[in-house]
């Protein structure tokens, strides 16, 4: 297939691009660079199936790549809770505008298959575990909800247009590659820099509070679930169905830690109801917690120039969270 893939240099990004290219097909990837990196596809360089282009997905000129294009990933977006709260339109114009833009190009060229990443912040704080698709939408800051946004459009236009669409909800996806950034939220990057600076994890709150946490490999297999699906119109959660503690996160980790005061809007636990996945797509996840932290820390050299958080510039950092969230 010929594939386009916006956001391709990024962290799920980069990781699609590799199955794609393993899988014989072929690859365009449109990033910005703003938070996506080079070195994430430097693995292959020289690969004729594989063309990059530096784009942002909300200009004009987007829609000339999508000649002869079949599938479509978008994973395209900014990611974030502080910066999205402080710089609402530029989250909009990303992840709303630049959605509806992808699915012109997309609905002009007449592809295919058109798959959305989507996010689990859509649910808020969930009412019930594990959470369905169906749960009241909530969401707690302009990132969750421009997201969700994009999927209403990208459903929208699966309805009045009729073009192949699946959006999948994914829940704290984890890995190699994991965003190294300068903006504070990410927590495996958060750790791993700590870990290697030999400075203390900064474990929010009591650390009791646990997170679906998905490991990349079962991310991508769950894209590629999709796409060869001739479902559309469907909405999925892409989660492990288990929920694991900060706690014992740092305990895999091995190190030690202070904390930090508990953030309002964040969920004490997140937890994938993935029942829906496994019936439909035929798809579940495979690796385990524990053996996807152990793969982390083999790959931790990484995070040798990713920002060295402490409680002092946590604090500065996520002021404007407590300022407008608490």
């Amino acid at each position: 297939m010929n594939t386009l893939v916006t956001g391709g240099a990024g962290f799920i990004g980069s990781h699609l691009v590799d199955r794609l290219l393993r899988d014989k097909h072929k690859v365009l990837v449109l990033d910005n660079f703003s938070t996506g990196r080079l070195d994430n596809l430097k693995q292959h360089k020289g690969n004729k199936n594989l063309v990059i282009r530096k784009i942002d997905i909300g200009g004009k000129e987007l829609h000339k790549y999508f000649k002869d294009i079949d599938w479509v990933f978008h994973l395209a977006a900014l990611a974030d809770i502080v910066p999205s709260i402080v710089r609402p339109l530029d989250y909009h114009h990303s992840n709303v505008d630049g959605t509806v833009n992808v699915l012109e190009g997309s609905r002009k060229a007449k592809v295919i298959r058109f798959i959305y990443a989507a996010s689990s912040s859509c649910y808020g704080i969930p009412d019930v575990y594990p959470t369905p698709e169906e749960a009241p939408k909530k969401p707690q800051y302009p990132y969750a909800l421009t997201k969700y946004l994009g999927e209403q459009y990208v459903l929208h236009w699966g309805q009045i247009y009729k073009l192949p669409v699946v959006s999948l909800r994914f829940f704290n996806v984890y890995g190699p590659r994991s965003r190294t950034s300068g903006t504070y939220g990410a927590v495996f990057g958060t750790f791993l820099a700590q870990k290697l600076a030999g400075k203390p994890f900064t474990v929010v709150g009591d650390g009791t509070q646990t997170r679906d946490f998905t490991y990349i490999s079962d991310a991508v297999s769950a894209i590629m679930a999709g796409v060869k699906s001739r479902l559309t119109g469907e909405i999925f959660n892409i989660g492990s169905g288990q929920t694991y503690s900060i706690n014992r996160l740092v305990k895999l980790l091995g190190g030690k830690v202070i904390y930090v005061p508990k953030r309002p809007g964040e969920p004490d636990c997140t937890l994938a109801d993935i029942s829906k996945s496994k019936k439909m797509l035929g798809w579940q996840p495979k690796v385990s917690f524990e053996v996807g932290v152990k793969l982390l820390l083999k790959n931790i050299d990484y995070w040798k120039k990713a920002p060295v958080w402490t409680a002092e510039k946590i604090k500065l950092a996520t002021k404007d969270w407590f300022k407008y969230l608490g």
